[in-house]
């Protein structure tokens, strides 16, 4: 069996309408029925012409019903790979030809029109239920594809204009009205307000974008007008490398599917032996040669392997949609199937446990100055400085929504600080060397948090007003506030934690000190990150590793296990197997949880589809016929039909884990 191909080019509909139809046909020819009239002990009316009602709208059911298992059954045997549709296939054949071989007297005997045209009904009943399941597991990327905008309004010299979304092109300027839908990727040029990114990146909380922040295609516009600069547009926008990464994980094969997928062809074997030694058996037994072509439809009919190539496909597509639904985007599911394996977690340090951009993370003051106050004048003092650690302490003001004043009179101190006036009162910036040169005081607390922040590697900057040092700002790559929760979950679920950095012992030290991380690897090269990860393997560990997907691509494709962060900003990430939209550490626990709960459905269906095929095939070969036990081609049907249902059914209940 090959993942499906067998529906290539089918859909829910046909197989719908075809069930319905077959349906209608398969009534008459049930109740027309010699067999079911002496079962259930009644007379059907005649009338000229009444007796060829079951061979006449039998035949039509296998042809119409009929015809798409017998054009699956010639690609399988093309492809010499016979599976569940030549199963099906030689039932209905046999059905149909040893029928007609009874009605032109050729064999006195009772014909199978009613078990053909139930066959074939039931059979189509299951398929339609099948790729109604996997439909609506796939459904993520049509839900995707329908948050692009048909249209959109670019904005030209001569004014507005309504283009279609496939005529915009890199530069077009856009405007999108509150309540619109982003229709391609763009940088935001005038305006600012909220934005709803919770399609893309799973966060329900709206995102406020100001200009020259981002903005991705098929997001929403929340409450003001925004005018965007398109840089990404078709196949380029991250929306569209989403659906890729969901559509290749779908694709992806998993070593649980090649196992099953043996498994069918094995059992596809072991059926037509078995329908062999069926017809061979109770011909030799002295039974009728319609019994023995009755038992052998059976067992050719329950045998059946559609649940077992069912049972692992439908969990992984069900279990990669949940993934993109909650940010997680499963690029190959070998990666999801081995992640409850894990022993040991390596991150990344940079834009991974922290954020990748300075943060002031400690504030003394002095006696009698407020902290706030501190902040907030040295954030209007670094203003129009273009240093990182100027913008660091810009950004910590901000995410404590201080109100920055302005500055005058800004004057930078080439390798020591800068200089301004803020209401009226100059103030300093700058660290050691301008302390020296302006002989300012420093009291001891200051110098003391001072000397701690050199210790942890970090910048000690200070605020000094009329010579004398009013604050001490420690500033630093600053740890994400989930990353502690994120160390936390993985060493409580007993894996080990180890930190990966190019940055000095003293700076990793620190950082893992303050994460509770024990193992770190400092000062490594990108060259070298893949050796620290065969490092763990070595030691018999099951390692993933956790980067950006670009510096650390060697090391992400050396883990047993390579998880990107920061798809928020760059979707098209393709060293590792799992993506983590929403760039948060947190998620990491979540795909342990994921990985366990797809890996014990995928257990529970084939053990279900396995075990229910040791005991059914005895059964339609008629071993318990001594005591009276014997199973139709069309109770088969149903059972058959019955286990593929309870393996669809479990396996959506994948949907109720919480992630």
């Amino acid at each position: 069996m090959s993942h499906h191909d067998d529906h290539e080019g089918h859909s829910p509909g046909m197989f719908r309408d075809r069930f319905w139809v077959s349906l209608v046909l398969t009534l008459p020819v049930v109740f027309w029925s010699g067999h079911i009239q002496e079962l259930l002990g009644y007379e059907a009316p005649e009338f000229p012409g009444s007796r060829w009602i079951p061979p006449v709208l039998g035949t039509v059911v296998f042809f119409y019903g009929g015809l798409v298992f017998l054009k699956g059954a010639w690609g399988e045997l093309k492809d010499r790979l016979p599976g569940m549709m030549t199963l099906i296939s030689l039932a209905i054949m046999v059905a149909f030809v040893f029928s007609w071989v009874v009605e032109l007297d050729l064999l006195e005997a009772e014909p199978l029109w009613w078990e053909l045209a139930t066959l074939v009904a039931v059979m189509l009943l299951g398929h339609w239920i099948e790729m109604r399941s996997i439909s609506r597991a796939q459904g993520a990327l049509g839900e995707l594809a329908k948050l692009l905008p048909d249209k959109a309004t670019r904005i030209t010299d001569s004014g507005e204009e309504e283009v279609r979304v496939d005529e915009l092109r890199d530069g077009d300027l856009v405007l999108v009205r509150p309540g619109e839908g982003f229709p391609a990727d763009g940088v935001v040029r005038k305006g600012s307000g909220t934005v709803d990114e919770s399609a893309i990146t799973g966060e329900s909380r709206p995102v406020r974008k100001e200009e020259g922040n981002e903005v991705v295609a098929g997001t929403l516009n929340g409450d003001s007008s925004l005018r965007v600069e398109v840089t990404g547009t078709g196949d380029d926008t991250k929306l569209s490398g989403i659906m890729r990464l969901v559509s290749d994980a779908q694709e992806s094969r998993s070593r649980a599917q090649h196992l099953a997928d043996r498994a069918a062809r094995l059992l596809t074997v072991v059926a037509l032996a078995s329908a062999v030694l069926t017809v061979v058996g109770w011909q030799l037994a002295g039974a009728e040669l319609d019994f023995s072509v009755i038992r052998t439809v059976t067992v050719l009919v329950i045998a059946c392997p559609h649940a077992l190539g069912l049972a692992v496909p439908l969990v992984v597509a069900i279990s990669t949609t949940k993934g993109a639904q909650a940010g997680l985007l499963v690029r190959d599911r070998r990666g999801l199937e081995e992640a409850r394996k894990l022993d040991a977690v390596i991150f990344d340090k940079t834009g991974t446990l922290t954020l990748g951009e300075h943060r002031v993370v400690q504030i003394t003051v002095a006696d009698g100055v407020d902290e706030d106050e501190a902040l907030r004048i040295a954030a209007a003092v670094e203003s129009d400085s273009e240093h990182p650690i100027a913008r660091g302490i810009m950004e910590s003001a901000r995410e404590r929504e201080l109100e920055i004043p302005s500055a005058e009179g800004f004057e930078a101190l080439t390798g020591k600080g800068v200089r301004a006036t803020v209401d009226g009162t100059e103030y300093l910036m700058g660290g050691p060397q301008l302390v020296d040169e302006a002989e300012a005081r420093i009291p001891s607390p200051l110098e003391e948090s001072a000397e701690e922040a050199g210790d942890r590697g970090q910048a000690a900057i200070y605020l000094i007003r009329n010579g004398e040092a009013l604050a001490v700002f420690a500033v630093a790559d600053a740890i994400r506030d989930e990353s502690r929760e994120a160390v936390q979950a993985l060493q409580e679920e007993g894996l080990e934690v180890a930190m990966l950095t190019g940055d000095s012992e003293k700076v990793a030290r620190a950082v893992a000190e303050e994460l509770g991380i024990e193992t770190v690897f400092a000062q490594v090269l990108p060259d070298d990150k893949a050796s620290k990860v065969r490092e763990l393997q070595e030691q018999g560990k099951r390692v993933a590793m956790v980067g950006d997907g670009v510096n650390d691509a060697p090391a992400l494709a050396t883990a047993d296990i390579g998880i990107a962060i920061g798809a928020g900003t760059d979707v098209a990430v393709e060293a590792g197997h799992i993506v983590l939209v929403q760039s948060d550490p947190r998620d990491i626990p979540r795909i342990l949880t994921l990985s366990a709960a797809t890996y014990k459905k995928m257990l529970q269906n084939l053990w279900w589809a396995a075990g229910y095929n040791i005991v059914a095939i005895p059964l339609a070969a008629g071993v318990l016929a001594g005591w009276g036990i014997l199973l139709s081609p069309a109770v088969g049907a149903v059972l058959m039909s019955a286990s593929t249902v309870i393996v669809a059914l479990n396996a959506q209940l994948l949907r109720r884990v919480e992630l």
